[in-house]
């Protein structure tokens, strides 16, 4: 009885997120899935309620706060102001997607080696996950296929690897 309440448990869902913009995009990324796309339309809700990604990912807890006082300056840390589940499933996606998209493992590779300022894993797969955000919240507004390569082709610093490694 249990089993046919999960089969009739994912049949809505397919369902629901069937009529939802964009959502077919989402899936064609390597290391997103069904669930992971009903998570976060299920905490983020619509996405033309918004005008700006920074907003989930302010909703979402991942934004940045710099703990001061007088003289004193503090670490850089997420504010974690936001919604737990949103933030705990993005943060698992992202793990999943470094293992498995290769533009996502590149910009992960590139943010803890990079020569200056690098990132701990940790850091690098915060922001990865702010990536995935911005990433999610075009694709639902405009609609289009992801590609790897134009997404690291639109990164500046990314463009300049590519070529290198193009050149030789």
């Amino acid at each position: 009885m249990i089993q046919e309440k999960f089969v009739e448990l994912d049949n809505k869902i397919d369902n629901l997120i069937e009529h939802i913009p964009g959502v077919q995009q989402m899936l064609a990324i390597k290391g997103v899935g069904r669930d992971t796309v009903a998570g976060f339309f299920a905490e983020v809700g619509n996405l033309q309620d918004y005008n700006h990604p920074r907003q989930i990912i302010k909703l979402a807890g991942l934004s940045l706060k710099e703990n001061t006082s007088g003289k004193h300056k503090g670490q850089t840390k997420i504010t974690k102001r936001g919604r737990k589940k949103l933030r705990a499933l993005l943060f698992r996606v992202c793990m999943i997607i470094v293992a498995k998209n290769s533009a996502f493992k590149a910009l992960h590779t590139y943010y803890t080696q990079r020569p200056d300022n690098p990132l701990k894993k940790m850091q690098s797969l915060i922001a990865l996950c702010n990536k995935l955000i911005r990433l999610f919240f075009a694709i639902g507004k405009k609609q289009f296929e992801f590609s790897e390569e134009r997404m690291l082709k639109d990164i500046p610093h990314m463009r300049a690897n590519i070529e290198v490694e193009k050149a030789a």
